[in-house]
């Protein structure tokens, strides 16, 4: 295995496993933390690439751009994920993202699964049932709007992994990244401009760091780490986010880890990890 690789994809991990304290730590609207955590990647690594002569259009750019079009809902649901429920439920029901490339192989690649990955896709499915615990179905229920919108990230990512693993046979990381972002900063770009009341300074500042973090720095560790590993490998060392996810919410943000989140986050790293065997 790349060790170099191996290691990118871990520092990666860890710096996603912090974004729920970014998140937790401002008042802006999903939309407003989107514009900015979508923006500043775009005009940053745009402005490098033009700089350095690379021409921004290039090849297959139409798959590039449909991946960055999913990436929007994705990114969207993930801040609402992280605003309304806490940092360990969002990333366990986010992480069960290889259940759905699974699904997406039998349904769209007409692919054949044993009775053997069936059988681990339902408890996988139990495992999030265990997680979401008993809840009150309405849309006062901010703790399950949260776990909803997570559940839809890993719906959305499960599409955005396979696009953009695709995309490194063609395009360095710089690239994959600003695709990523560019159309979410068109679309949240009209967002911010109606924020009412307009968003505060701190909070601008501290998404900016945080989108320069997990949005350039964090990925291109990431994007590293896949175009020289297996995406299964890589996948699986994401599973690290999970951990730092943790340990983040409760260092930093005193939140609480009740025995349904350990017995179903468990049941699900352990079916993905069988299912990918």
């Amino acid at each position: 295995m790349n060790q170099k690789a191996f290691l990118a994809v871990l520092c990666s991990a860890t710096i996603a496993g912090a974004s729920g304290v970014f998140i937790k730590n401002v008042s802006m609207p999903a939309t407003s933390i989107a514009f900015v955590r979508t923006a500043l990647p775009t005009l940053l690594l745009g402005s490098f690439l033009l700089i350095s002569g690379t021409r921004l259009f290039r090849g297959n750019y139409k798959l590039m751009l449909g991946g960055s079009l999913f990436n929007v809902m994705r990114i969207y649901l993930y801040f609402i994920a992280y605003i309304y429920t806490s940092i360990s439920k969002a990333v366990i029901i986010q992480f069960s993202w290889p259940i759905f490339v699974t699904i997406f192989s039998i349904i769209f690649l007409k692919e054949v699964v044993s009775r053997r990955n069936l059988f681990l896709l339902l408890l996988s499915f139990t495992g999030l049932i265990i997680v979401f615990g008993k809840q009150e179905f309405t849309f006062d229920n901010k703790d399950l709007v949260g776990m909803m919108a997570a559940l839809g990230v890993a719906v959305t990512y499960a599409v955005t992994v396979v696009i953009f693993k695709k995309g490194t046979e063609e395009f360095s990381s710089p690239e994959i990244i600003f695709y990523q972002n560019l159309i979410g900063m068109l679309v949240f770009f009209p967002f911010i401009m109606f924020t009412d009341p307009p968003p505060l300074l701190r909070d601008i500042g501290i998404i900016s760091i945080y989108a320069v973090l997990m949005g350039i720095i964090g990925f291109m560790f990431f994007f590293y780490g896949l175009k020289h590993l297996k995406a299964s490998t890589a996948s699986m060392l994401a599973y690290i986010e999970i951990v730092s996810a943790f340990l983040f919410g409760f260092f930093l943000l005193n939140e609480t880890i009740t025995w349904n989140m350990l017995l179903g986050g468990g049941i699900i790293i352990m079916t993905t990890a069988l299912l990918r065997r």
